[in-house]
């Protein structure tokens, strides 16, 4: 899900287009991830600076997601086939209830799936992310689960939203990019 907006814009499309387009390429990469064997993809659907952009884009956005989530889990559909389950990963507290709905509904509608998972990254950053799990292992040393003296690398993975997902071996930037652009920053440095 990278590029599209500017893929776009070099055709003269407009942006929601270029959004969509690259929506139905996805589809197609995740049938040859899942065919080829790979148990677990994480994408990055939607970026928390993404909400900086125009409102007519960022209600664009949600509105593919709505959609795209109901594609991806119709009954037969892709999901089923791979027996794949969509997670969620990211600030949900920003995602409005009518999104968050089909975010709930993908989630449960694939919860027994399990062969392959779809870390879909909605909307997130690799440094809201570690915040997170700070916040999370702060916590959980106060209810007192945790001794301070035995926090290490393990506990912070343990709290990462993508927690029991496999290590990344590859990450890709479909649009050419080099940089990470604040996706998987610590999960890519293990």
């Amino acid at each position: 899900m990278d590029g599209n907006r500017r893929y776009a814009r070099s055709l003269r499309m407009d942006t929601a287009e270029g959004h969509s387009m690259g929506f139905e390429s996805l589809k197609k990469i995740l049938a040859v991830c899942y065919q080829m064997g790979v148990s677990s993809v994480t994408l990055y659907a939607f970026s928390i600076e993404n909400f900086k952009r125009s409102k007519y884009e960022v209600d664009a956005l949600m509105d593919i997601a709505k959609t795209s989530l109901m594609q991806l889990c119709q009954h037969g559909d892709m999901m089923d086939q791979y027996g794949c389950r969509i997670r969620i990963l990211g600030q949900r507290g920003m995602i409005s209830p009518d999104v968050l709905e089909f975010c709930n509904r993908a989630e449960e509608i694939t919860k027994r799936n399990t062969k392959a998972i779809l870390n879909v990254c909605f909307p997130y950053t690799s440094r809201a992310e570690i915040t997170s799990a700070l916040q999370s292992i702060v916590r959980s040393y106060e209810n007192g689960h945790l001794d301070p003296e035995t926090i290490d690398e393990q506990t912070v993975e343990e709290h990462l939203f993508t927690q029991n997902s496999p290590p990344v071996d590859l990450l890709i930037r479909t649009s050419g990019v080099e940089r990470l652009s604040d996706f998987l920053l610590w999960q890519v440095c293990i």
